[in-house]
């Protein structure tokens, strides 16, 4: 198969299917915001795994538990409930974050497969566009 430029494709679901230059244009805009979308959610997966790392205090090291096995007293044992309740809800988000990623990106994987050049390229615009508006976002808070 081979990329072909044209109006009339069926991307994703028989009832998605174009016939006419203005639902290529919406079908192509629609494409575009889901890359834009993918490259938003790994971005944001960033952020919670950074978020993540910084909530776990350095009492639950690795020295600090090797201590521990070692006779060591535990001071921070009110703390610890405390912390895991809150590495969970990260992990929570993480898992669903990862599974908004997974979806969004074969979807956008099973447009590109439809071999329609006008999709192909609005996935291309719409990761750079995402990544650009994106990622600055990660180094903010």
């Amino acid at each position: 198969m081979s990329f072909f430029f044209s109006d009339e494709v069926v991307l994703l679901f028989d009832f998605w299917s174009v016939h006419s230059p203005t639902g290529m244009v919406l079908s192509v805009l629609v494409i575009l915001l889901l890359s834009m979308l993918y490259e938003t959610v790994k971005i944001g997966k960033a952020k919670v795994l950074h978020r993540t790392m910084l909530a776990i205090p350095h009492s639950l090291s690795q020295e600090s538990l090797a201590e521990q096995d070692e006779g060591a007293v535990d001071t921070s044992h009110g703390q610890h409930g405390t912390t895991q309740g809150r590495w969970f809800l990260y992990h929570v988000s993480q898992t669903l974050l990862h599974v908004i990623q997974v979806v969004v990106g074969y979807m956008v994987m099973l447009a590109v497969m439809s071999y329609n050049a006008w999709i192909f390229l609005g996935v291309i615009v719409g990761s750079a566009l995402g990544y650009f508006v994106v990622f600055p976002l990660l180094n903010v808070g």
